[in-house]
């Protein structure tokens, strides 16, 4: 009985698809965060009689044939890449990207890593670093003794001293974009690692060659709209139940044949 194997590769396809919802839902907070959808592709079928064969009755040629499905397989859970809405913060080191690109990081592996959580904070030494503690690429040190900083829209930051009343310019931020964001691997802690998927990073300055421009004391939402989320995780839970019914029904049937007298 095919149907048990078949409904079985259902319901383990709409189990993906509800934790996939559940992780969009997880991180409805979560600072540049891109809701996930899992997508699907139907597995190999048995050729019972191939279209176009020669009928063994009259010698005709078959228009259709038979051709029974085995079920459902996981083909890919892409990122929906979209702008999330910028909040206020007033912090002079939240930083949101407005537009395309990512943020290069310095992992202590020595790789670079990328991000769109722009919640900026200051070591010890006075050098820009991620909530984690990653320092961001190029680096760039505050002195002890700035009053406060600037971020214009191109990436550059300027501190305020109270011995001058000219500002000056510590450094500037990069960008970097992919020819395909989708092909990036995800890490955690809001992070992506360079795959062959995603290409060779391309490094730029904010507001040039399509890159998007830097927001300082905003931060950038996440996309996730509850309101679909929830919608899809009923129709991802009524076709669990549904083919849970089939495995049901296929097990009647097969206790039948047992019981035939």
């Amino acid at each position: 009985m095919r149907a048990l194997k078949i409904a079985a590769t259902g319901m383990s396809a709409q189990q993906l698809r509800v934790e996939t919802i559940s992780n969009n839902l997880a991180n409805m907070s979560t600072t540049g965060y891109n809701a996930r959808r899992a997508e699907f592709a139907d597995l190999h079928y048995q050729q019972v009689s191939r279209a176009g064969a020669i009928s063994a009755s009259d010698g005709s040629v078959l228009p259709t044939g038979v051709q029974v499905g085995l079920g459902v397989r996981p083909a890919a859970i892409n990122v929906h890449l979209s702008q999330g809405s910028l909040s206020q913060t007033g912090g002079d080191l939240d930083l949101a990207i407005e537009g395309l690109g990512y943020l290069e990081v310095e992992l202590p592996s020595g790789q670079s890593g990328y991000t769109r959580d722009g919640a900026l904070k200051r070591s010890a030494d006075g050098l820009i670093v991620t909530s984690d503690g990653f320092g961001v690429s190029p680096e760039i040190t505050i002195p002890a003794d700035a009053r406060s900083i600037s971020i214009n829209p191109d990436g550059e930051v300027y501190a305020y001293f109270d011995e001058s009343a000219e500002a000056q310019l510590l450094g500037q931020f990069t960008l970097t974009s992919f020819a395909n964001a989708k092909g990036l691997e995800a890490i955690g802690s809001n992070m992506f690692l360079e795959t062959e998927a995603s290409g060779a990073p391309i490094l730029g300055n904010p507001g040039e060659d399509g890159l998007g421009v830097l927001r300082q004391g905003y931060l950038e939402d996440s996309s996730v709209d509850a309101v679909r989320e929830v919608t899809e995780l009923i129709e991802a839970q009524r076709g669990y139940e549904l083919n849970a019914k089939v495995i049901s029904a296929a097990d009647q049937m097969m206790a039948a044949t047992t019981q035939v007298r």
